[in-house]
């Protein structure tokens, strides 16, 4: 519930979302509060499951591409289809919406092949699924790095400033990875906060060779930090999609409106049917209603507009040693056993 959390959580989450391996004495002097109150305050919400630092992965950085697929099932047949989907390793945020008859989910394909096996032949023969609508993503306005914590939390421009750390050098060129990086990554999936020495002895470098490669994996765009959170903390529940059509010549404009939108999660623009995607978030059913009649009634050049409500969420962001292709091959397109 909301009221387990007070408001010393909510800077401390909004604080490690603006630099989730700030020290907790930077932290604990930017809130007030003493390095142990800080880091007692962690280990309580890390223990309970509210929240989590974790090293996230953009899969488009080593050439991947990633589709939303919506997926239309019987009713008696859709959680085990979601199900075996949650099960793939090239799958996130798989979720029930449409009365529990559409599973969406974000896939993630290594190559052309990938994709035409995935959208031609291993999906659409797989048993009690009805179809299947494919949307690739082809420009993401807000998401990723961007976590929605630094909409909701409640910490000031000074305290914001104070807290973020000195801009990373873009790096450019394509990324390899050899077994050091793949543990280094795993690692950083399960705890993002883990120390230099902690990832050292996993990866077999040097400390200062770790933080080195750190910073040239977050310089190519492929490492970043990211916070699963409880977002009962900040008063939200209902989690709501949104498929847009707008017309090209204002695609980018309302893909930027609606990325600083305080309701939105992520946004993307898209090939398939409708060339805009958003995942909102709102506290109830009423708020959702006033953010579509005002702040997406208001974007540019919308002629459609169909809302999905999500009933049940069967899986969320893959680890980082789900999104990376197995060491010397490519992972396989997505196949399914449903019976």
């Amino acid at each position: 519930m909301e009221s387990d959390y007070d408001e010393l959580d909510r800077q401390l989450v909004h604080a490690l979302q603006i630099d989730g391996r700030a020290p907790f004495s930077t932290i604990a002097e930017v809130l007030g509060v003493s390095d142990r109150t800080i880091a007692r305050r962690y280990a309580r919400l890390r223990s309970t499951g509210a929240v989590r630092v974790l090293g996230g992965i953009d899969p488009t950085a080593l050439g991947a591409v990633l589709w939303f697929l919506r997926v239309r099932c019987a009713p008696a047949a859709s959680l085990t289809v979601a199900e075996a989907l949650a099960k793939r390793p090239d799958t996130s945020w798989v979720s029930l919406s449409a009365g529990g008859t559409e599973i969406t989910c974000v896939v993630r394909t290594e190559s052309d092949a990938d994709s035409e096996s995935l959208l031609l032949a291993k999906l659409p023969r797989t048993p009690r699924v009805e179809g299947v609508t494919a949307h690739s993503v082809l420009h993401a306005f807000y998401g990723g790095p961007n976590n929605l914590v630094g909409k909701l939390g409640s910490l000031d421009e000074e305290a914001i400033e104070r807290l973020r750390p000195p801009a990373l050098p873009h790096r450019r060129g394509p990324v390899r990875l050899d077994d050091g990086d793949r543990k280094l990554l795993a690692l950083l999936a399960t705890d993002g906060r883990a120390g230099f020495e902690q990832l050292a002895a996993a990866t077999g470098w040097s400390p200062t060779t770790v933080r080195r490669r750190m910073t040239e994996l977050r310089g190519h765009g492929l490492l970043y930090l990211d916070i699963d959170v409880d977002w009962r903390m900040f008063g939200v529940h209902a989690r709501t999609l949104l498929w847009l059509s707008v017309a090209p010549a204002h695609l980018e404009e309302a893909g930027q409106a609606l990325a600083g939108h305080p309701e939105i999660a992520f946004a993307a623009a898209t090939t398939g049917p409708t060339n805009l995607y958003a995942s909102v978030v709102c506290a109830n059913q009423r708020e959702l209603y006033r953010y579509l009649t005002t702040r997406v009634a208001a974007l540019p050049a919308v002629t459609h507009l169909e809302t999905a409500p999500v009933i049940r969420t069967v899986k969320m962001a893959a680890t980082s040693r789900d999104q990376l292709p197995p060491s010397g091959n490519r992972a396989g397109p997505l196949g399914l056993r449903t019976t």
